[in-house]
């Protein structure tokens, strides 16, 4: 994929250009989490978005997608929320310009493999390859930490989507093999090994897809921020759900629907396990993790409500086979993908077992992705190319 991509850029520009590889990622607990200033605990896996990319000494970008085989431009003195993919670019752009950074016109290609809509972040690879790229064109010297961050302000301003720091922090920050304990309130992150190699991640797609913009997400951080508002009465120093506890959510559950409540339990709680979880990291524990990861599912599921039956059946079916030390469904929710920790040895025997099941419930056969945990984006040298 990467040599299509710079062939594919060498004809259409008729220059060399600058290889980036930017990871889709992972979340192994920790679920809608990150707004509610709460922990998370993500990697960056070897599923990615590719970009070739060269300076154009023009006020004209020009992309092409391979994805959707067209070809966009715009002019860096219009650049404004646009309809389709274009957006995501759009959006970086927009942020560097607004930080003061100076933009010059590129022409880009962008390739990946990435399922889009299966909850791996295909939008974050997007801006945080972007950003990448263009701090390596352009010379801005920005920490990891600012590129995530612009990557997430492109997100809320031109997609409209209200999403936390997690994903764009994931996909700039990973390190191979380790597992980043996230604080997504003061942005403090910790390194822990996922030193398990008997097991494999095995990403489980069923294929029922989702889009966060004109999903329910939005209507969850509301209902969070109303629950916050209740608890606040009572306590003024609660900020947000991280600095709540079950008695003060029960104190106030007369002020707040069932709906909001139960929403609340579930990301005191699901802030709770993330600490739980890393401790069962340092001591090797998978089975214990993997318990942890069907209580968030259950969580999601019945609290939070942002499962469906096609995901509450692919956990109900790893929860059957001893090979599986936990599953659950991973990213905003809604379809999408669930998260399943297999033992390697019975990896294909337990892919058949979902594809042949899930097929004869719901008529289609659920994509699998067995994945690596793997380094961040990162600008290519061109002797790696």
């Amino acid at each position: 994929m990467i040599q299509h991509t710079r062939a594919l850029f060498v004809d259409l520009f008729e220059k060399e250009p600058t290889m980036v590889l930017s990871p889709g990622r992972i979340n192994l607990i920790g679920e809608h989490t990150d707004y509610n200033d709460g922990f998370v605990l993500p990697a960056a896996i070897d599923k990615k978005i590719v970009y070739a990319i060269a300076p154009n000494h023009t006020r004209q970008c020009t992309v092409h997608a391979v994805f959707t085989n067209e070809t966009q431009s715009f002019s860096l003195d219009a650049v404004k929320p646009t309809p389709g993919w274009i957006n995501y670019i759009m959006g970086v752009v927009y942020q560097l310009q607004e930080r003061g950074l100076p933009v010059s016109g590129f022409d880009c290609v962008i390739a990946g493999d990435i399922p889009v809509g299966a909850g791996m972040s295909s939008s974050a690879a997007v801006e945080g390859g972007l950003v990448a790229a263009l701090d390596n064109l352009f010379g801005y010297q920005l920490s990891r930490m600012d590129m995530a961050l612009i990557g997430q302000k492109a997100e809320h301003t031109f997609p409209g989507v209200k999403c936390g720091i997690m994903d764009q922090f994931a996909n700039l920050h990973g390190k191979k093999d380790q597992v980043m304990r996230l604080d997504c309130r003061s942005l403090e992150f910790e390194y822990f090994p996922f030193n398990f190699p008997d097991y494999k991640i095995v990403l489980c797609n069923s294929m029922v897809h989702h889009s966060l913009a004109s999903s329910e997400y939005n209507v969850r951080r509301q209902q969070c921020e109303e629950g916050v508002k209740a608890i606040q009465a009572k306590h003024p120093a609660v900020k947000s759900l991280r600095d709540a506890t079950m008695q003060m959510l029960y104190e106030v559950r007369d002020q707040i629907s069932p709906v909001v409540y139960n929403r609340c339990a579930y990301v005191i709680a699901e802030i709770q396990r993330v600490q739980d979880a890393t401790k069962l990291l340092k001591e090797g524990n998978i089975n214990s993790f993997g318990e942890l990861m069907y209580a968030t599912h259950e969580g999601l599921s019945k609290l939070y409500e942002v499962s469906c039956p096609e995901l509450d059946y692919l956990v109900s079916l790893a929860r059957t086979r001893p090979e599986v030390a936990g599953a659950r469904v991973m990213g905003g929710g809604f379809g999408g993908c669930t998260i399943n920790l297999v033992k390697n040895d019975k990896v294909d025997e337990y892919v058949d077992y979902i594809q042949s099941n899930y097929q004869t419930k719901f008529g289609k056969i659920p994509e699998v992705y067995v994945t690596t945990i793997e380094d961040g984006a990162k600008v290519m040298v061109p002797s790696a190319v």
